[in-house]
């Protein structure tokens, strides 16, 4: 994966860290920094188990001083949850920041073809226990970029409670049948998983 596939310690807690402020766009030498550093973490992750990765490793491999990586991260774990929450933010708001005009509430197609190009990390996160705590995090960020879309698309009224349920099911679904999926050898293709998805989504299980 590139750095737009990240993943972190089962320990991590499920909500994302970062709030409004932490998420503004930094310069561009603080964003190539960070750029390096996450690519050799990932890079380095598919070489060899994710727990014999030291910090070490990730500076020789990104060509950066030790003090520069402490500035932006507490540990390697810190770099790790960071980069995937950059990512799940990317994916997640996808569709509403290109004003997609459509009745689809998550790029699954986009979604699961990138995931299926990077099947030597998902590998490696199965192996290291790690799955599930992307799983986990991912959903709640699926459900945020779910309820987002939900509202765009109008057609309906719920209340907020009522929202939040749909949203988090929807993204549960969608982290189901990535998994599914992927367990069964990626079989059918990412266009024809979204159309079965949006299918359920707005016509349940007919």
């Amino acid at each position: 994966m590139s750095k737009n596939e990240r993943s972190t310690s089962p320990r991590r807690p499920a909500e994302p860290r970062k709030n409004d402020q932490q998420r503004r766009k930094p310069d561009r030498r603080i964003r190539q920094t960070r750029d390096r550093l996450g690519d050799a973490l990932i890079a380095l992750i598919q070489e060899k188990p994710i727990d014999e990765v030291t910090v070490q490793e990730v500076l020789d491999r990104a060509g950066v001083g030790r003090s520069t990586f402490y500035v932006h991260y507490r540990d390697k774990d810190d770099l790790f949850l960071s980069e995937l929450e950059d990512a799940l933010e990317m994916w997640t708001t996808a569709l509403s920041r290109k004003r997609e005009q459509s009745r689809r509430v998550a790029p699954v197609a986009e979604f699961f073809a990138h995931v299926a190009d990077a099947r030597r990390l998902y590998r490696a996160l199965v192996d290291s226990g790690r799955i599930h705590a992307f799983f986990d995090l991912a959903e709640g960020y699926f459900a945020r970029g779910i309820a987002r879309r939900l509202k765009e698309i109008g057609g309906t009224n719920p209340d907020q409670r009522d929202l939040d349920a749909r949203s988090h099911a929807l993204a549960g679904n969608v982290l189901s049948l990535l998994k599914w999926w992927l367990d069964r050898g990626a079989k059918e293709s990412p266009k024809s998983i979204d159309e079965l998805f949006h299918r359920m989504v707005w016509t349940g299980l007919q």
